[in-house]
């Protein structure tokens, strides 16, 4: 009696096993963070609690992202270079916009978050235009060319007279609205 027991026990548990996986469904839920980034997390609804980590600050995460921009053009991605990206969550590292669309994810969320310019690379800002004199010395700047300043710092050539460059030190991204759908692919806790 006590194998067919054994037996029975076993097909409960298989027929139950095979009931709750066709019974996941793939769900998209959307949120606005106090940050002001709204995020969709997309995936299959588990029916048994992840037991993995939960991205919180001083974790390393590896992802895959898309940026894009409000009017659907790309501005970089990590697929495309089939190089995931890796960063220390809370740091610095990152702009603050994309570290709060990891934290609380884990391993396998796809999250489409988009990120208002305050919380990504700020407002464009006339202040960050900047008048220096020219100097020969340093070859020529042509407008609408790139330079970049003794800080490191990118700049670009708005106006060029013989006394003068005029530069726009902004972020080539302020001012804009961004978007990353980012898959998590990996969390380390230190």
């Amino acid at each position: 009696m006590r194998p067919r027991l054994l037996v029975a026990l076993s097909i409960a548990i298989v027929v139950s096993s095979c009931a709750t996986s066709a019974d996941e469904e793939t769900a998209a839920s959307t949120t606005t963070t106090s940050a002001g980034v709204t995020e969709t997390t997309e995936g299959p609804t588990p029916a048994v609690p992840d037991e993995g980590f939960i991205v919180q600050d001083g974790d390393v995460v590896e992802v895959h992202y898309v940026g894009t921009l409000d009017d659907g053009s790309q501005f970089d991605s990590s697929r495309e270079r089939d190089i995931p990206f890796s960063f220390t969550v809370g740091t610095g590292q990152v702009i603050s916009g994309f570290d709060e669309g990891v934290r609380g994810g884990k391993v396998g969320d796809v999250r489409t978050v988009r990120i208002e310019p305050a919380n990504a690379y700020g407002e464009w800002s006339e202040a960050n235009v900047v008048e220096v004199p020219f100097n020969p010395e340093q070859g020529d700047v042509e407008v609408g060319e790139t330079v970049f300043l003794t800080s490191g710092q990118s700049a670009v050539v708005l106006k060029v007279t013989e006394a003068t460059v005029t530069l726009d030190t902004n972020h080539l991204l302020a001012g804009e609205a961004l978007t990353f759908e980012i898959e998590i692919l990996a969390i380390t806790r230190g």
